[in-house]
């Protein structure tokens, strides 16, 4: 039996901006219009209008470009009500900016949480059984409780593990209110998960690594339903940990080891296998309208916040309608064109539009086939289509698709596709980290940091690993160095800036070697499962297990998070003076 405390601290929303908002009211059609970043208008849109007590058609909500979301700007805050409200007051236009510190003590914040971890395993390192009592710091006001709702769903993560208690509770204090931030559940039920076996396998003294295998779901056992009610599909979870193992060389870690011994330094490696349950709204829209000046106009629901909806949808888009990729034009992030949408959260940008963009495009290629087989004046069975061109083997004519918008009505090409249901998927990896410590001062260097990630079908690779770069750098952020510091006696916080908080820069990394694995899912007809949080997901556990690896010769088993320097000297000093390590 293995039982420990592991807890995850709670750590800033640190967006490109802070918050703004302007409202303005228009007395004559006695309408309301907010402007503000948030990552998803229909959602402020519906949350705003029950607040003001009006229809929501009275209401126009207006998100230009954001600089990164997180999570925590799905919610609507007070002050954008508020300058609405003052703009009918005042008959004038508000406008309201948050300044950093402000943001950093009233904007919601992220995780937050201590998880009591209690474990049997067999000789053989078999995991048995597990309970968890989770306990989720609120805040002083509940602002969600989707975090503790999807650690309670992957807390077997992908292991194969039948006995199962989990008990939740969602703590209310006196501090700012706790919101999902990236991943929002899925790294704090990962880091529990891995910390875990490593513990166990130091005290079974089995390997890291073959502990993890015969726990792992192989790939026979597919589909998979956990103790907690979900179904993975798909994932080879071996093959994941097999491929980032090698791609890290694992084998030829103790040559880098004894290396930096003789520099006087302590090295460790350490693994994380993750898995994600991304769902999000269930409810998204698409409208798609060919128009006869050669553009393809696309209205969606979601909301980029630096994801590339502009790039990656219209390279869909463009796919199935054969038509040039600069021809397709994305619109969002306004009520006044946007009826319904979800917004961009929990990876489901990509898993839903793109399920819609087929539906959508597939009505338009029907559409136009009849209009074509009109122009020629031939039957429909005949129409071919082929490099962006209708056309029949009774004539020398050709029509692309904006030949034929421009022929018909001025929506005779348009088509709409919208659900309002869940399409689940289970985007899946392994992260390899590998650091150095620096026993004198306690700093801790990322030298090599290895994923492998599957995301389904990847529509813009390059776009999947900026997203993955992002949330490796947010993942070893709060592993590392992030961290809510509150005065012991009177909870205010002393760090609500960029000079105090311990946001890491693009010096404290090394370059990543990400590789994806191609797994598809059956669940959507792209076969996309979601790359946003993959990277995040698994990378606070890879870095601890790392770093206690570093560590583990001192009799260090566990160092909690933010293991800053100073965390990490005053472990290694107790240590060597026999009085344990802080928690």
């Amino acid at each position: 039996m293995i039982e420990r405390d592991l807890p995850n601290q709670r750590i800033v929303n640190c967006q490109m901006e802070p918050r703004a908002a302007s409202g303005l009211y228009d007395p004559v059609e006695d309408c309301y219009t907010l402007i503000a970043g948030g990552q998803g208008v229909v959602r402020h849109r519906g949350a705003l209008s029950a607040a003001l007590g009006v229809p929501a058609a009275k209401v126009r909500v207006v998100s230009p470009d954001v600089g990164g979301g997180f999570g925590s700007r799905s919610l609507l805050y007070p002050e954008f009500v508020l300058v609405v409200w003052a703009a009918r007051r005042l008959r004038r236009p508000v406008r309201w900016n948050s300044d950093r510190s402000e943001a950093f003590l009233s904007d919601f914040q992220g995780r937050d949480l201590n998880v009591r971890i209690a474990a049997a395993f067999n000789r053989r390192g078999r995991l048995l059984a597990a309970r968890f009592q989770i306990d989720g710091n609120l805040g002083a006001h509940p602002a969600a409780f989707v975090s503790l709702n999807n650690y309670r769903r992957l807390a077997t993560t992908v292991y194969d593990l039948r006995s199962v208690d989990v008990a939740v509770r969602a703590v209310l204090t006196n501090s700012t209110p706790t919101c999902p931030f990236r991943g929002a559940g899925r790294p704090e039920a990962m880091f529990v998960m891995e910390r875990l076996l490593d513990l166990a396998a130091a005290r079974l003294h089995i390997d890291r690594i073959e502990i993890r295998r015969r726990n792992l779901i192989g790939k026979s056992q597919l589909p998979y339903r956990t103790a907690m009610g979900l179904t993975y599909d798909s994932g080879d979870f071996h093959g994941n940990m097999a491929a980032a193992l090698a791609r890290a060389e694992w084998e030829s870690f103790a040559q880098r080891r004894k290396a930096s011994r003789r520099a006087g330094r302590l090295r460790g490696i350490g693994v994380a296998n993750y898995i994600e349950a991304p769902v999000g709204a269930p409810y998204e829209r698409v409208v798609l309208t060919i128009k006869p000046e050669g553009q393809v106009e696309m209205i969606c629901g979601t909301q980029s916040s630096g994801q590339g909806h502009e790039t990656v949808f219209a390279q869909v888009a463009a796919d199935l309608l054969d038509v040039p990729l600069e021809s397709v034009k994305l619109v969002t992030g306004d009520t006044s064109e946007i009826e319904k949408g979800g917004g961009t959260h929990s990876a489901r940008s990509m898993r839903l539009v793109g399920t819609l963009l087929v539906e959508a495009c597939e009505k338009i290629m029907a559409k136009a086939r009849g209009l074509a087989a009109e122009a020629f004046a031939a039957p429909e069975a005949d129409i071919k289509h082929s490099d962006g061109f209708f056309t029949t083997p009774s004539s020398n004519h050709a029509f692309s698709l904006f030949d034929l918008a421009d022929r018909g009505a001025p929506t005779a090409l348009s088509a709409m596709a919208e659900l309002s249901h869940r399409i689940p998927a289970h985007p899946t990896g392994c992260a390899v980290c590998e650091l150095e410590v620096d026993p004198q001062t306690g700093a801790v260097e990322i030298k090599r940091y290895t994923s492998v990630d599957d995301v389904g079908v990847p529509i813009n690779p390059m776009l999947v690993d900026g997203q993955m770069h992002g949330g490796i750098v947010q993942g070893i952020g709060q592993a590392l160095s992030e961290g809510v510091a509150t005065d012991p006696g009177s909870g205010q916080v002393v760090n609500a800036s960029f000079m105090d908080y311990g946001l890491p820069r693009a010096d404290n990394f090394p370059r990543f070697d990400v590789e994806l694995a191609l797994d598809p899912t059956a669940g959507n007809p792209l076969g996309i499962k979601g790359g946003g949080e993959g990277g995040i997901t698994p990378a606070p556990a890879a870095v601890i297990n790392a770093l206690v690896d570093a560590l583990a010769e001192l009799g260090i088993d566990h160092v909690d998070m933010p293991a800053s320097p100073v965390r990490v000297w005053t472990a290694i000093q107790n240590a060597k003076n026999g009085t344990g390590h802080p928690r």
